[in-house]
């Protein structure tokens, strides 16, 4: 059994007539290109804004790993200062010193030969520390063949000496190049911790 006569006609019998606009094939294909061309416009804007907005999000994190990165080369430059500052300063008050005292002598006939090679029919002296003249006697009566005459001056502090060559002076100063190497260590610190505080 059929329930259609429960349910109420909104028909009203008569059929609507469709009206042909009277749009020519030319016409309806203009809307279509003209519709196609909105269309590919709306895309073709959201695509390079797409693409705007990504570059941007790539720069601003670029941005941030490069800032990253730079702040933590200066913190382990300041890292590696800071564990080497100790060892610089064992070397420069410990080491140093020691191996200046081992070699003066050396040092002073390496400065002498070289002052005589312009001058080598002159005399040659060697003023030295008190309790030094022995020893610098000594390593240069081995390396030197010519006579140098070595002698001692209160004023001069361990590790310093003058050469005279004729008329040729020079100083060999191991105390002033050791407070030279401590200034350098010192300043070179200080810079790399003022650089990695104020950046």
């Amino acid at each position: 059994m059929s329930i259609t006569h429960l349910l109420e006609d909104f028909g009203g019998g008569s059929a609507v007539e469709i009206q042909d606009p009277g749009l020519s094939e030319e016409a309806v294909e203009e809307q279509r290109l003209a519709s196609f061309e909105k269309g590919y416009s709306a895309g073709w804007e959201d695509a390079v804004e797409a693409k705007d907005q990504e570059a941007t999000r790539i720069s601003a994190t670029l941005a941030s790993s490069l800032e990253d990165l730079n702040f933590t080369y200066h913190e382990a430059q300041t890292q590696l200062i800071e564990s080497l500052d100790p060892m610089f300063k064992v070397l420069t008050s410990a080491v140093l010193p020691d191996a200046m005292a081992a070699t003066f002598g050396h040092h002073i006939v390496d400065q002498l030969t070289d002052m005589a090679r312009a001058q080598t029919d002159q005399a040659m002296q060697i003023v030295v520390a008190p309790g030094e003249s022995g020893a610098v006697r000594a390593i240069v009566s081995e390396h030197v063949s010519v006579p140098v005459k070595v002698k001692e001056d209160e004023n001069l502090s361990p590790g310093q000496a003058y050469l005279r060559v004729g008329d040729t002076e020079r100083e060999v100063n191991c105390a002033a190049l050791l407070e030279s190497i401590h200034d350098s260590i010192d300043a070179f610190t200080y810079h790399v911790r003022e650089d990695s505080q104020y950046g």
